[in-house]
């Protein structure tokens, strides 16, 4: 994959909003892939909400919304029997006076204009898509624009005082203290492995703090934004990533399960677990983190079904970070990730995933319609990873430096630093302090790796079976004896060296 290409394939996701951008591009190339004839046509009653049938309106109402499809698939039939000029002229005489440039265009672009024909009011490319019927989708929903504006939102909101949204903005700057923290580790050799969260803050601290203390939450390897909200030590995460404990904390302690290495298959286990919260009666919600990549898994496709079907008090967070390792989002889905809800029953929201307060509303509206008995939700949070995708990723390869730009323009700690700045609701006072805490958090883990102790070696043993087995037996003796090894090695070596 070339850099070019991506650049390409991502204009729409620079922008921020590119759902209804990405959805068109990919039906037009699929059609000039597999030629006009094939493009499917727009859902009956979808052209009287778009522009084209406006358009047909004005010239006269001979030519209905469908004419420039039609136009522009004839070429395609004939073009054995007709040249491409007088086919493609053809069509532009059939075409209205408005529509004239989508007839005129190649015929792989006609299923772009039926799109638009089938498609969203709103003129922001992810606010809004066609979903089949002939409606639009809800708009992204935003609270708080990227130069820190408050804004309001018709369905969603939140009323909060100046001390809980700077908390909100304290959560955030130490999630991403430690997590810069934790990066240096691991490329100084203390840690094995680490998965940032740099620019997903928002999504992560607005939704942990959405929930109730009963709710159960299903983290990936990425929460650890939520992994503070629930206030699991963040040195247990650095523990399991330096391989010194097992899994890092007690899940049921904080109703925060251990991180999942295996893609998307925490969806299917917390739809499980709602279910079972179903059958026990209980007033809690479950709420299950997945990325963009792992919405392509058949787990997470059983995960939505079984969830619908009983009527699961689950919601499924995905945070579309645009980049599922080096795959971009359109390589996983057709349509925006959050209208596939729809196809499973229950409804889906896209939310801007920068935006904390909008996450925070978002998330707290979903918790509550689940624990009220009305199923699942999908959230969409439309945000990007700024950093790699794990340690051992470059993101340079695939990604152009423009994209990461255009984004860390809408920073989600800035957002609020702004908003807060704005309003007057926080002073220099503040922030300094603020800074004084990350400074210490970052000292605090720096030390705790650092006398992190090893584990016992013969430990991985324990706990197998309940009632031992032979062959772990056998097991434990062989690797007790390689152990015993090295210490005689080193004894026999010591000798030496007094010897000479």
């Amino acid at each position: 994959m070339t850099v070019e290409s991506t650049a390409a394939r991502s204009t729409a996701r620079r922008s921020g909003t590119g759902g209804k951008r990405a959805t068109q591009a990919a039906t037009s190339g699929k059609a000039a892939e597999n030629g006009a004839a094939e493009a499917p046509e727009a859902p009956e009653g979808a052209a009287a909400q778009g522009k084209p049938r406006k358009s047909a309106a004005k010239s006269g109402g001979k030519a209905p919304a469908k004419t420039p499809a039609k136009g522009a698939r004839k070429p395609a039939a004939k073009s054995a029997a007709k040249p491409a000029a007088k086919s493609t002229a053809k069509a532009a005489s059939k075409a209205p006076a408005k529509s004239g440039a989508a007839a005129k265009a190649p015929a792989g672009t006609a299923a772009k204009t039926r799109t638009r024909a089938a498609g969203a009011k709103a003129k922001a490319s992810a606010k809004a898509g066609a979903d089949g019927s002939g409606h639009t989708d809800p708009e992204l929903v935003q609270l708080l624009t990227p130069e820190g504006e408050r804004v309001t939102h018709p369905e969603y909101d939140v009323d909060l005082s100046a001390e809980e949204i700077q908390g909100l903005y304290r959560d955030m700057v130490l999630t991403r203290r430690f997590d810069a923290e934790a990066t240096a580790l691991q490329r100084q050799g203390e840690l094995g492995l680490w998965a940032s969260l740099l620019g997903q803050e928002a999504a992560q601290i607005g939704s942990g703090r959405a929930l109730h203390p009963d709710d159960y939450v299903f983290p990936t390897y990425r929460e650890h934004g939520v992994a503070w909200c629930r206030d699991v030590d963040p040195t247990m995460l650095l523990g399991m990533f330096r391989g010194v404990n097992n899994g890092g904390w007690d899940p049921n302690s904080n109703n925060f399960h251990l991180y999942t290495i295996v893609i998307g298959s925490q969806v299917l286990h917390a739809t499980g677990y709602a279910m079972g919260v179903a059958k026990d009666g209980a007033d809690s919600a479950v709420i299950a983190y997945f990325g963009d990549g792992a919405s392509s898994q058949g787990d997470v496709a059983e995960a939505f079904t079984f969830s619908a079907v009983y009527n699961a008090p689950v919601v499924f967070f995905c945070q579309n970070n645009q980049w599922a390792i080096s795959e971009p989002t359109e390589r996983q889905s057709r349509v925006p990730i959050y209208q596939r809800a729809q196809g499973f029953g229950f409804p889906g929201v896209r939310v801007d995933g920068n935006d904390v307060l909008a996450c925070l509303a978002v998330t707290k509206a979903a918790v509550e319609r689940a624990r009220s008995g009305e199923g699942p939700m999908l959230i969409e949070a439309f945000t990007y990873r700024m950093g790699a995708h794990t340690t051992s990723d470059d993101p340079t390869r695939y990604r152009t430096d423009e994209e990461r730009a255009a984004w860390e323009a809408k920073d989600p700690i800035q957002r609020l630093r702004s908003y807060l700045e704005n309003e007057k609701l926080a002073d220099d006072a503040f922030f300094a302090r603020i800074e004084e805490e990350s400074e210490a958090m970052g000292r605090h883990v720096r030390e705790a790796i650092r006398t992190m102790p090893d584990p016992d070696t013969m430990a991985i043993f324990e706990n197998v079976y309940a009632d031992g087995h032979a062959l772990v037996d056998e097991e434990r003796a062989q690797f007790a004896e390689y152990q015993a090894s090295f210490a005689t090695e080193s004894d026999s070596g010591s000798a030496a060296v007094e010897v000479n």
